[in-house]
C-alpha cells in the first residue's frame, strides 16, 4: 500500500449553533472536526473509530461533499476536493460514494429497487443499456433480479443495506465511506454484509473508510485503525500494532472495555483504565488535551498545552505528552 487515496491535511468544520447572550452575541460554535490529519491508501481499510459526538460522521460526509470543510485540506489522488467554490468534478462524484448507517430512511421508499439502482446509472453513466447493468448490479451483491421490482418496505434490514451497497457501487467508485453499516442490523445479518463487503472489495480494488464504534468489529476488517475524541484523532497504527501496543490513555480505556467470553481473551486486554468524569461539551471543549479531564494519567502540562501527533515508528502515530514528554510525566 504505497499510493494515497484519500489525504486530509489540518481539515477543520465548525458549526455555529446558536448566539451568546443578547448584547455581545458570539458565536456558539461546536468543532465538530478540530485540525485532523490522516492518509488512506489504495486498496486499504481505515477504521475510524469513536463515541458518539466524536466527529467521524462529520468526517464522512464532509468527504462525500455534504459539508464544505471550514479550513485544511482535502485531497483525492492528489487533487483538491474543494475548489472552484466547492463544486467538484463529476470524476470526483462518481469516485467517491457513501453507505449510511440506516438503510431505511437512505433509500427511497416510494422507489423500487430498479429506479434506485437506474439513479446513479442514469447520470453517471447515460447511453448504456441500465436495466442489464441493474441485473448486473443485483448479482454481484446476492440478489436474485427480481428484486427490482420490490420497494424497500418489502425488504428485511439486511437486503436494504445491501441494495444501499449496490447503488453505491453504480458508479464504479474507487472509494467508498462505511458510515456504521452494520449497527442497525441483527448480529447474523452483521457477518453476511461484512463478508460482502470484503468480497467486493477484493474483487473491485475498493478502499473503504470504515466508521464505527465497535473496536472488536475492527480486529478482522481494517488494515488501519485511527481513534476519535471530541473532534481530533488520538492514535493511528496499524491493526495488530494497535491492539498489541495502545499508547493512548483513551485507546486503552476503549480497549479494556470490550467485553470478553472467556479468560484467554481478557488475557490480551491491555490493564484496565478507568476515566473520571463525563464526556466534556464540544460546544466547550477543554484548554490544552481534551483528554485531560477524563484521564488518570493527566499532569499539570496538558491543561496548558495541546500535544501534538509523534510518530513511534512502525506507522504508530499518537497525540498524548506520556509519549511526546516522556521526561514531565
Amino acid at each position: 500500500m504505497t499510493t494515497e487515496i484519500l489525504t486530509a491535511t489540518a481539515l477543520k468544520k465548525y458549526f455555529v449553533v446558536g448566539r451568546t447572550g443578547w448584547r455581545d452575541r458570539q458565536a456558539v460554535t461546536v468543532k465538530a472536526v478540530d485540525g485532523i490529519s490522516f492518509t488512506m491508501y489504495e486498496g486499504e481499510t481505515l477504521g475510524l473509530v469513536g463515541e458518539s459526538g466524536s466527529g467521524k460522521s462529520t468526517v464522512a460526509y464532509t468527504t462525500i461533499g455534504m459539508y464544505r470543510p471550514t479550513s485544511g485540506s482535502l485531497k483525492f489522488r492528489g487533487q483538491e476536493l474543494f475548489q472552484n467554490g466547492g463544486q467538484r468534478p463529476m470524476s470526483l462524484r462518481k469516485a467517491i460514494q457513501i453507505v449510511f448507517q440506516d438503510p431505511g430512511s437512505s433509500l427511497n421508499p416510494r422507489r423500487n429497487i430498479k429506479q434506485i439502482l437506474e439513479l446513479p446509472l442514469q447520470i453517471h453513466q447515460p447511453g448504456k443499456n441500465r436495466l442489464e447493468q441493474i441485473v448486473h448490479l443485483l448479482e454481484v451483491v446476492d440478489l436474485p433480479p427480481e428484486y427490482m421490482y420490490k420497494y424497500p418496505h418489502m425488504l428485511s434490514g439486511g437486503e436494504k443495506q445491501i441494495v444501499a451497497i449496490a447503488r453505491a457501487l453504480a458508479t464504479n467508485p474507487s472509494l467508498i465511506i462505511l458510515d456504521e453499516p452494520t449497527s442497525a442490523l441483527d448480529v447474523s445479518v452483521q457477518a453476511k454484509t461484512i463478508n460482502l463487503l470484503l468480497r467486493l472489495q477484493k474483487e473491485f480494488n475498493l478502499s473503504y473508510l470504515f466508521i464505527t464504534h465497535d473496536l472488536s468489529l475492527m480486529r478482522n476488517v481494517a488494515s488501519r485503525v485511527a481513534i476519535m475524541y471530541l473532534g481530533k484523532i488520538c492514535e493511528v497504527a496499524e491493526t495488530a500494532g494497535f491492539f498489541q501496543n495502545p499508547l493512548h490513555p483513551y485507546t486503552q480505556m476503549l480497549l479494556s472495555s470490550i467485553p470478553v467470553v472467556s479468560v484467554e481473551e481478557e488475557a490480551l486486554k491491555p490493564k484496565k483504565v478507568l476515566s473520571t468524569g463525563e464526556i466534556p461539551s464540544p460546544v466547550n471543549i477543554p484548554s490544552g488535551c481534551s483528554f485531560r479531564t477524563r484521564c488518570p494519567f493527566a499532569m499539570d502540562l496538558c491543561s496548558k498545552i495541546d500535544p501534538v501527533m509523534v510518530d513511534t515508528g512502525k506507522g504508530h502515530s499518537v497525540r498524548c505528552h506520556l509519549v511526546s514528554q516522556p521526561a514531565a510525566a
